[in-house]
């Protein structure tokens, strides 16, 4: 669909033709930058009222005054703000006319002059010339001010929540709140990058086009390479390369970067997400547990310097150690099902039917569901959105965990953990198998429980069989969200939120 201007938007159009006939370049080659806002304001408060610090700030014209003769303007950059105070005789008549006429907030300008303190008490640039950096024809959305009972409360005409994910480059521009959820963000990466560092680890990039999918249970996007002739697959997990490394040779291994599952969306769920993995020679899932908690908790204090958070007004403890339950345990506490009296899908089915009738409340229990995903079931509907502290549930179905180590003398569980923290599971963990003869049986077992088009069903990857017979060192492994921890630490309730361009349906136009 052709972009039709609007009449504000042609009203701007026709600005521009006016200031290039003027012989005003609107969108210049380079600009010129002593200070940032920021800094500006700061080396003022160093040097005085007296000093006529010379400055040269540029941002976005984001409030504007007449005042006749006089004009007064703040620049917005991506530190903060400064005021500008432009009169005729400074910057010359023709100047002073282009800049009252011809400008408009969101305009990108380059101001110089030197520092000074208004009447009303603003430290401001009173300027001696200026330049256009970027002519902006589409207004922003318009934001307004109050405060109330001490606090800044914003009011947008962007008030559509989709449409700021839609046009996350206006919502950053007129929101400041949201460019400060990204930022927390970038520090959440960098502090996770810190601490795998200090423990060792080493850093790699894996393939994210893939022959194979494999590593978790999903449905892979499919592609096409033209030239090779050959179906490709968006990588689902990082797991199995990753574990290939450890048969190379390299001990501890992790990864950061984006998976894609081709399944439905949610308030925690985008079909491309931002993963950590990795993989620790030598290591099993208790070892996982302790450096997983102290990660959480050196995350916490390198954010907001403690170890406790506030989530949606509930107050979060972070700081080792945390709580370990069975996943037997946590549903039996919170269902009354003690799932091991029904030791087959068909009778722990009927008992999860009549646990929901004597309830009150809707179960689910899908046609053919394998026993350990109806105990996976149990575990998302009625535990998880309790478990509001971080917690670790252990002791996992082996028939859902076909990556991971039984428990010695238990032919139905694994060593396997997921963590959660404010009712949300925000990882998983496994001691990992390492023995290539199990891990075929696994697979072939996998591939008769799982129809044909059940999207947990995964190809045998022949090569990671192989890669398994040179020998693995035994391992525990790791994979935790990262959006979801952005979510945590940022204090979102929405996947969307903690994403600069979420997954959105194509609008019905």
């Amino acid at each position: 669909m052709s972009w039709e201007p609007n009449p504000l938007e042609a009203q701007r159009l026709e600005k521009l033709a006016r200031l290039q006939e003027a012989g005003i370049e609107p969108y210049p080659l380079r600009a010129e930058r002593t200070h940032t806002t920021a800094a500006a304001l700061a080396a003022f408060a160093t040097a005085g009222d007296e000093s006529a610090l010379p400055v040269t700030v540029c941002g976005r014209l984001v409030s504007m005054r007449d005042m006749g003769k006089s004009i007064f303007a703040h620049v917005a950059d991506e530190h903060g703000r400064i005021q500008l105070f432009l009169r005729r005789e400074e910057v010359g008549e023709e100047s002073h006319r282009i800049f009252q006429k011809l400008l408009d907030l969101g305009d990108f300008v380059q101001a110089s002059g030197v520092l000074m303190r208004t009447r009303a008490g603003e430290v401001s640039v009173r300027v001696s010339s200026w330049r256009l950096l970027s002519k902006a024809i589409t207004p922003l959305p318009v934001a307004k001010e109050q405060e109330i009972d001490g606090k800044v409360v914003r009011y947008s005409a962007f008030s559509d929540v989709e449409e700021r994910y839609r046009q996350r480059y206006a919502d950053l521009a007129v929101n400041p709140e949201v460019r400060d959820v990204f930022r927390t963000r970038a520090r959440l990466l960098s502090a996770i990058r810190r601490f795998m560092d200090d423990h060792g680890f080493l850093e790699v990039e894996t393939p994210i086009l893939q022959p194979l999918y494999g590593g978790a249970a999903a449905r892979p996007f499919t592609t096409y390479h033209n030239q090779l002739k050959q179906e490709l697959y968006l990588r689902i997990s990082f797991e199995l390369y990753l574990k290939r490394l450890l048969v190379g040779g390299l001990e501890r291994v992790y990864e950061i970067g984006r998976d894609f599952r081709n399944e439905g969306v949610s308030f925690k769920h985008n079909p491309e997400f931002t993963q950590m993995e990795f993989y620790a020679a030598y290591w099993d899932y208790t070892d996982v547990m302790r450096h997983t908690e102290e990660m959480l908790a050196f995350i916490a204090r390198q954010l907001t310097g403690g170890t406790q958070i506030t989530y949606q007004g509930q107050q979060i403890e972070l700081a080792p150690p945390w709580p370990r339950l069975t996943m037997r345990q946590a549903i039996l506490h919170h269902t009354g099902i003690d799932y091991m009296q029904y030791t087959d899908a068909p009778s722990l089915a009927e008992a999860i039917r009549q646990m929901g009738k004597a309830r009150g409340v809707a179960t689910q229990t899908p046609p053919g569901a394998s026993w350990g995903k109806l105990i996976d079931g149990l575990l998302g509907d009625f535990v998880e959105p309790a478990l509001i502290q971080p917690t670790f549930i252990t002791e996992y179905p082996r028939d859902i965990s076909p990556l991971a180590k039984g428990i010695p003398h238990d032919p139905l569980h694994v060593e396997r953990f997921e963590f959660f923290i404010a009712g949300m599971e925000m990882g998983n963990a496994f001691t990992e198998l390492n023995d290539p003869i199990d891990q075929r049986r696994r697979f072939e077992m996998l591939q008769e429980t799982f129809g044909q088009d059940d999207e947990e069903r995964n190809p045998i990857d022949e090569d990671y069989l192989r890669a398994m017979r040179y020998g693995m060192p035994p391992n525990g492994g790791f994979g935790v969200g990262v959006d979801r921890l952005a979510m945590l630490f940022a204090d979102k309730t929405t996947i969307r939120e903690v994403l600069l361009f979420p997954h959105l349906r194509e609008r019905n136009t």
